[in-house]
């Protein structure tokens, strides 16, 4: 297995499962459904007929992480981000995917409500801190940290 792939592997297991247990328990202590929307299918067409499992969706959720990190780390590679653009990119990155997910919520019942400025705070502040996670470790194995 080639560099890039398991160590995007491994940084995207490890900060996939911090965003999931940092939503966890932020729904389970406020009920915002923040965890509820990460692992959210509804909109995504065949499998919005389905009802998964949480561990199903929980993996979903953790090939999307482990696919994101992998590219993340190809693309260090490729253009040799020094530490600092690993963060910033990585944090920003994160950030951008968040706000394009987030809208998602208005295609679900399960979800926060579109205008809730507490679901929006958590979930970007879940996605900032994923995507610092993610730099930290990506920065750590990068060969232009």
């Amino acid at each position: 297995m080639s560099r890039n792939i398991s160590t995007g592997i491994t940084a995207g297991l490890i900060s996939g499962i911090f965003l999931g247990l940092f939503f966890k328990v932020i729904e389970s202590i406020t009920r915002i459904k923040v965890y509820t929307l990460l692992l959210n299918v509804d909109y995504i067409p065949i499998l919005n007929s389905y009802r998964f499992p949480e561990i199903v969706e929980f993996l979903f959720h953790l090939i999307i992480s482990v696919l994101l990190a992998v590219i993340l780390f190809h693309l260090i590679e490729k253009f040799q981000w020094t530490g600092k653009q690993i963060i910033f990119r990585s944090v920003s990155i994160s950030i951008i995917i968040g706000l394009l997910l987030y809208p998602t919520t208005a295609l679900s019942d399960r979800t926060p409500e579109m205008t809730s400025a507490a679901a929006i705070i958590f979930w970007l502040s879940g996605h900032l801190l994923y995507g610092g996670m993610l730099a930290a470790f990506l920065r750590k194995k990068g060969p232009y940290s």
